[in-house]
Parts: C-alpha cells; sequence; structure tokens
C-alpha cells in the first residue's frame, strides 16, 4: 500500500489534493471556520471515494495550525466507513454497522485496523466498537476531533464517530501508543467528590484536589493548566499508565480530560527524555516491520504545546520520518484499541 499526505496552510483544498490520483480512503483534516467547505468540496472533487473528517492540526514534517490536511491510501487496501451516531447516550445501538463492515472487508487480526474520529465520549465510545473488534482482535487506533464534528463520504454529523476499517491487503498492520511519563515515587491520592459527567476530582486524600496539587509542585493556581503538560496524573492499570490531564481549575476542585470515579487510586507522573522515548518507539517498530508503507498517527494536543514551548516540535515530526512516509492529526484524545488516553501519542503502522 502507499500513503499520500497533502496540505495547504492557507486551506485551499486544491492545493492539498494536487496529485493524489486513485484514493482508496482519504481522511480530512481542517481548520473550524473552513471544515464544512471543504467537506462538500471534497466530495465532488472525489465522489465515489470513502471519506473520513474532522476539525484539527495536521502534520507530516511540519504543522499545519490553520489550514488543511489530507491523508489518502492510494493503493493496496480494501477499505469501508462509516459511523455509530448519538456517541453521548447510545452507540451501541448503531453497533450492527460495524459488525456487518468487518464481515464485509473480511477483517482479520494480521492484516486489519480500525482509525476512528470521535465527537465525544470516547472512553464510552471505545468500549462499544471494542465489544465487535476486540473479538477478531482487530487493532484499533484514532483520536478526538474539534468542535464535536465529524465527517462521512460528504456528510458532516454531530454527536458522532467516524471510522475506517482499512485491510492492508500487501502486508501486515500494528498500533502502538507512546507514554513520555513515569510515575513518581511516593503518592497516591485516592479521589472522592468527583463527577463524571464534568470529569471532575473534588478532592484528593481527603483534601481540596486544587490545593493538593499546587503543594506537591509548589505551584501557584494560574499556573496549574500548563504544569499538566509536565506532571499530568496518573491511574495505574496492571503494567500500564493511564494518563489523566487537568483542563481546568474548578472551584476548590479539578476538571481533567478524561473521568475519574469515587474511589480511583491515581498517581502524579513526570516527564521523561522525549528524545529516549521517541528513539525507543521507533526501534520497536523496526523490530516489528522489515519493510514498512506508511504510518498515520495521532498526537496529543498537549504534546504538541510542549513540544512547541520546548522547540522540539519541528526535530521530533522530522525524527519520526525516518520510518517512512509519516503524517497525522494533532487531537484532544487518543484512542489505542479499547483505551482512551491523553498526552500519548498512538499510530498505526502499515508494511
Amino acid at each position: 500500500m502507499k500513503q499520500f499526505y497533502g496540505m495547504s496552510q492557507s486551506g485551499n483544498l486544491q492545493d492539498a489534493v494536487k496529485g493524489l490520483v486513485n484514493p482508496k480512503l482519504i481522511i480530512l483534516m481542517s481548520n473550524g471556520k473552513q471544515f464544512e467547505e471543504h467537506v462538500e468540496e471534497l466530495q465532488k472533487l472525489y465522489p465515489k471515494v470513502p471519506s473520513i473528517g474532522c476539525i484539527g492540526m495536521s502534520y507530516d514534517t511540519i504543522i499545519v495550525e490553520n489550514g488543511v490536511g489530507v491523508a489518502a491510501f492510494t493503493e493496496g487496501v480494501n477499505v469501508v466507513v462509516n459511523l455509530l451516531e448519538q456517541v453521548s447516550t447510545m452507540p451501541v445501538k448503531y453497533i450492527r454497522r460495524l459488525e456487518q463492515d468487518v464481515e464485509k472487508i473480511g477483517a482479520s487480526q494480521r492484516d486489519t485496523v480500525c482509525i476512528d474520529l470521535c465527537a465525544g465520549n470516547d472512553a464510552c465510545v471505545l468500549t462499544t466498537m471494542y465489544s465487535v473488534l476486540g473479538k477478531r482482535g482487530i487493532s484499533l487506533m484514532g483520536g478526538t476531533g474539534d468542535a464535536g464534528k465529524v465527517s462521512v463520504n460528504g456528510k458532516i454529523y454531530e454527536d458522532a464517530v467516524a471510522y475506517a476499517l482499512v485491510k492492508n491487503e500487501t502486508g501486515k498492520v500494528k498500533v502502538y501508543k507512546e507514554n513520555m511519563y513515569r510515575p513518581l515515587a511516593g503518592y497516591r491520592l485516592i479521589a472522592s467528590k468527583t463527577d463524571r459527567s464534568k470529569y471532575y476530582i473534588g478532592e484528593l486524600n481527603g483534601r481540596s484536589a486544587k490545593q493538593v496539587y499546587q503543594e506537591i509542585l509548589h505551584i501557584n493556581e494560574g499556573d496549574i493548566t500548563t504544569q499538566t503538560f509536565k506532571n499530568p496524573f496518573g491511574k495505574i492499570s496492571g503494567k500500564d499508565v493511564c494518563i489523566i490531564s487537568i483542563k481546568e481549575v474548578s472551584g476548590s476542585g479539578l476538571c481533567c480530560f478524561r473521568q475519574v470515579n469515587d474511589s480511583d487510586v491515581l498517581t502524579l507522573l513526570e516527564l521523561k527524555d522525549y528524545r529516549q522515548i521517541v528513539a525507543e518507539t521507533i526501534e520497536n517498530i523496526r523490530k516489528d516491520f522489515t519493510h514498512i508503507s506508511a504510518v498515520f498517527s495521532v498526537n496529543c494536543l498537549f504534546r504538541y504545546l510542549l513540544f512547541s514551548q520546548n522547540g522540539n516540535m519541528s526535530e521530533y515530526l522530522h525524527t519520526m520520518s525516518a520510518l517512512g512516509s509519516h503524517c497525522g492529526l494533532i487531537g484532544y484524545g487518543e484512542h489505542y484499541n479499547n483505551q482512551f488516553v491523553n498526552q500519548s501519542m498512538t499510530c498505526v503502522v502499515f508494511e
């Protein structure tokens, strides 16, 4: 298979798709002002090509912040796209669509991946989708777009998740997750007075969550929402760490980007050497693949902000380009199989 990536910093879709011939799947990553226009225009340009899209920044070796990016697979793949609706309340109502699509392309563990773009309620959506995909061992990666909107085949939907099932006809596929954080020793924080609907933590160890976070890190209240780039919360699950980013201060508590429940045991995380972590990711991928056709990834907005603040974004993207054709989306949450994660990178690699 082959991957195409085109972009326009000014939002000119015609420039972004210049040279795109016979695509089998198109992934649109647009800006908020032009999303509707781009969805409609893309459908007119490629009326018979399956497509999904969302609002978000894109990249290959450079970032497109306010324009448009187009990723496409041009050969060697079998693709079906669709959506689940009412994701905030009842995505399972539409699960038969995914079941039928899995059968339609003969999806298998070795050569098939589900790439999804979600409008919200990610944890519930992933649990629902993985009830089908997990039975066959089919991997999933993706993320959340902005403004609660996604597109499928030229139509825009709210409160939905768009997905593409991609079967690689020329080799295997595998998904990866990259975590740049490790637990700080000595912290066991029990959450209470939470509000699941608002992703709110009221108290940690029986005290104001805001105050506990400030005291541990010796920071002012105004620094909390940027300190989370370096020190998010973590929830330990076996050998895995679930990263929980802080969204904002709310009274004496904290609102996060993923759900925390009463009695959840949290820790604080600290940033590791990002260059070492990226090098390990690349090494792991190269161990699994002797030939790489394409890499499509989703990087968290907070990773983008962290890299940008430190002047490392360009270096990071050029490092990843050593794998070959690499492009992706800046997301508001990342998906890895049935996991909804924060401040991470997920990707799918095609042989």
